[in-house]
């Protein structure tokens, strides 16, 4: 029997091959970092668009916010935190007492100031007002009384006849002639000495007006809505927490924190929820189409209730449904135009 490796090498003598050990040895094929990018593609591709722009800056980002970006249901508006002594806005807005009122008090004092400083500048700009309207007065005054003198009348004698003419010697009229320009020239000359020669001198800076203030508004808005709010509009919420006997564990570190005063089911910003004006208890909105609706009574204090004294809350929403609030930001940066 014949060797294979004998029959392989007549065969490549053959065929006139050289019988090194290169030819039945399989080649290494190192692929390059060029290869491996795939950076000859003739197309584009959405992920490597993407990568550039989040490397270079260029162009339009956006990115989906989280769960950890969005404002929890249960935490006031301004300082983000689970609220101590929670209080609601006629538009379903959370606050902590004490963060609102903080901010109502130092709009109501920031718009005092603005009022001030308002009346302050419209004063003065009366008064400059008057002075310049006296001041025009008192030159038409000046210039009336400055021409009056400059008309000189001489009485004429009925008993004496005009007197000759006297004719103008030639040698004067030369002279005044003569002194005519030279008193000119001075004139003009003492009128260019007065002139500035330099253009940086303080008194030839122009002057910046002053910025007009336009009159602040008189009445405190809510940071969220935009709309005007009292302080007796803030609605006392009472939550009803969790019964899991845990007191070791930290209030804002728990998942489940409070429950609905009517069905004891957990709240969330999954869950929609509404506050209760009479009693200001939490309750979801299921419990109230199916239950509370029915015959329009607070289910805590027996009041009656009004479609007004149902104030659904403004949750955040999570990372899957928005609830009303936006959760993918975008940055704008600028754009290499071919």
């Amino acid at each position: 029997m014949v060797c294979p490796s004998i029959l392989r090498r007549r065969h490549c003598q053959t065929v006139g091959v050289s019988t090194t050990a290169s030819v039945f040895r399989p080649v290494n094929r190192i692929m390059t970092r060029h290869a491996r990018n795939c950076t000859a593609g003739a197309v584009y591709t959405y992920h490597e668009k993407k990568k550039d722009t989040q490397q270079s800056g260029y162009g339009s980002q956006r990115a989906r916010l989280s769960k950890d970006s969005i404002k929890d249901f249960d935490c006031c508006c301004l300082t983000l935190q689970p609220c101590k002594n929670p209080v609601v806005t006629p538009d379903g807005f959370i606050y902590d007492k004490e963060a609102i009122l903080e901010y109502i008090l130092h709009q109501k004092r920031e718009i005092a100031r603005q009022l001030k400083a308002f009346d302050k500048q419209r004063k003065r700009f009366q008064e400059d007002e008057a002075q310049k309207q006296k001041s025009e007065k008192h030159s038409k005054i000046r210039a009336f009384v400055d021409k009056e003198k400059s008309i000189v009348s001489k009485p004429l004698n009925p008993f004496t006849g005009a007197g000759p003419s006297k004719t103008k010697d030639p040698t004067e009229t030369a002279g005044a002639s003569a002194a005519g320009p030279s008193t000119s020239t001075s004139t003009g000359g003492a009128a260019k000495d007065k002139q500035l020669p330099s253009f940086w001198i303080p008194s030839l800076t122009p002057k910046a007006e002053e910025t007009k203030l336009k009159k602040p508004e008189e009445k405190v808005r809510c940071p969220m809505s935009g709309r005007p709010l009292k302080m007796k509009d803030l609605i006392p919420v009472v939550f009803k927490p969790v019964n899991d006997r845990d007191n070791k564990t930290s209030l804002i570190v728990k998942q489940v924190r409070y429950v609905c005063a009517v069905t004891g089911d957990a709240l969330g910003n999954s869950v929609p929820c509404a506050v209760l004006r009479p009693s200001g208890a939490v309750v979801t909105m299921d419990s109230v189409e199916r239950l509370i609706k029915k015959d329009m009574t607070d289910p805590v204090s027996g009041d009656k209730l009004k479609d007004r004294d149902i104030i659904p809350i403004q949750r955040g929403g999570t990372g899957f449904a928005s609830s009303g609030v936006k959760l993918e930001a975008k940055q704008d940066g600028p754009v290499m135009q071919a």
